[in-house]
């Protein structure tokens, strides 16, 4: 029997949303904390967590095989986390969320060379429109502040390539708990590490740094990563990468409405064309769930 998308497209939704609004929540924690350092603190409470909950359901610890859990720990936890938090502390919320959100454009170009994946009819369109509206928000004519947007699209690519290590290389089978736990808890570490070596240690403890804090390691980074692995292993590289689009338009609102951070017309006018190139890829996708459908009832 076909399974059915619903509950890997409701990870999406929910994992949208929860990193939409981080982007505010991240931002506003860099008042009181270097960004390696919080984004360290992040990966490796939200390692806590999992453990712990892998403890408390009985589960054994063993770490999965140390080829493939090692290298996305590094791609998905030190590079893609740590590069974030870097790149906020140099630009807006708002646009670093836009420039991070790249990542579908990334995924498409890394899993056709590394996977042979196609992009089929109405998604070829969808790239397209994804990217000018991704430029209108970018407004590459009016760019300022090059080591965050650096930063920024190195998140991003990081994140992209994380994403085609596990499609190539982590079985559907491997448990997903187990995986996510110990790649955070590696790249946590190297993470920490690399914080030692660039931030100056000082946090100034705030109530709304400790609340960022739990934002960031149970729903912004445990749940999170599990709700994207959950996403990726049952749908198509490209329908997954796309559809956390909406994140950086939640991440837009957000830091609007909190921030001060207005969007202009340029910026409104992207958010739409990203909006209409997601439409288009769930249209793609469901038109493939039709098709089958109807094979299965002429069987």
């Amino acid at each position: 029997m076909r399974q059915t998308p619903l509950f890997p497209a409701l990870a999406l939704l929910l994992l949208s949303l929860i990193w939409g609004y981080n982007w505010v929540v991240m931002k506003t924690a860099l008042a009181d904390c270097p960004p390696l350092l919080f984004a360290a603190m992040r990966v490796l409470g939200g390692t806590l967590v999992l453990f712990s909950i892998l403890r408390a359901m009985g589960r054994p610890l063993a770490m999965p095989p140390v080829r493939y859990v090692l290298p996305l720990g590094l791609l998905q936890s030190t590079g893609f986390v740590g590069c974030t938090l870097w790149a906020l502390e140099y630009g807006g919320a708002g646009k670093t969320a836009i420039l991070v959100y790249m990542m579908p454009l990334w995924l498409v170009l890394l899993t056709a060379i590394f996977l042979g994946e196609r992009i089929r009819g109405l998604e070829k369109a969808a790239l397209g429109i994804a990217l000018a509206g991704l430029l209108l928000i970018l407004a590459p004519w009016h760019l300022e502040g090059g080591r965050g947007i650096l930063l920024a699209l190195l998140s991003g690519i990081f994140w992209a390539l994380s994403a085609v290590w596990q499609k190539k290389h982590g079985a559907l089978a491997m448990d997903i708990l187990d995986v996510t736990a110990w790649q955070m808890l590696l790249g946590g570490i190297v993470l920490l590490g690399v914080a030692a070596l660039v931030d100056p240690w000082r946090i100034h403890w705030t109530p709304a740094l400790s609340l960022a804090l739990f934002y960031n390691a149970v729903p912004g980074n445990a749940l999170a990563w599990l709700l994207w692995s959950y996403a990726l292993n049952r749908l198509p590289s490209g329908v997954a990468g796309m559809g956390t689009l909406l994140a950086p338009a939640v991440g837009i609102l957000a830091s609007w409405g909190q921030l001060g951070e207005v969007p202009n017309l340029s910026t409104g006018a992207g958010m739409g064309l990203i909006f209409l190139s997601m439409a288009l890829v769930v249209r793609e996708h469901l038109k493939g769930r039709e098709a089958s459908s109807f094979l299965e009832a002429q069987e």
